[in-house]
């Protein structure tokens, strides 16, 4: 199951290169990201699917991993009104969103204060 992962970095050149490039030498395979921004800092969510393997790498190349979270990872069709169309169900079924991001090949990355309940509401569609 993929996870997202945050991690903050500080907001000089070439530290985004160090991350990607200490787990791609783990073998870990980035399927999402989305950085922005935080004071200084800036703040990555990184979406993995093997999560032990990216907090060990990150670990050992002194990256701390503020937050690891299970999310919602679902492919969605590239036309208009496709986001409004799943976050309407989402919220009808009064879950809120936290995060969301796009990740490879059309995936929509979700993470919700109601993961179970998102997912029934999402495989329902």
């Amino acid at each position: 199951m993929a996870k997202d992962m945050l991690v903050f970095l500080d907001d000089s050149p070439g530290r985004l290169a160090v991350l990607g490039e200490t787990l791609g030498k783990a073998g870990v395979n980035i399927t999402g990201l989305f950085g922005a921004p935080a004071g200084g800092d800036a703040a990555f969510h990184i979406l993995v699917e093997d999560p032990s393997a990216a907090r060990r790498a990150l670990d050992a190349a002194k990256f701390h991993v503020h937050e690891e979270r299970d999310v919602l990872v679902l492919q969605m069709e590239d036309r208009p009104g496709e986001l409004g169309r799943l976050c309407r169900r989402i919220a009808d079924a009064d879950v809120n969103i936290e995060l969301v991001y796009l990740a490879t090949n059309t995936s929509l990355v979700l993470g919700v204060d109601n993961l179970e309940k998102a997912r029934a509401v999402v495989g329902a569609m």
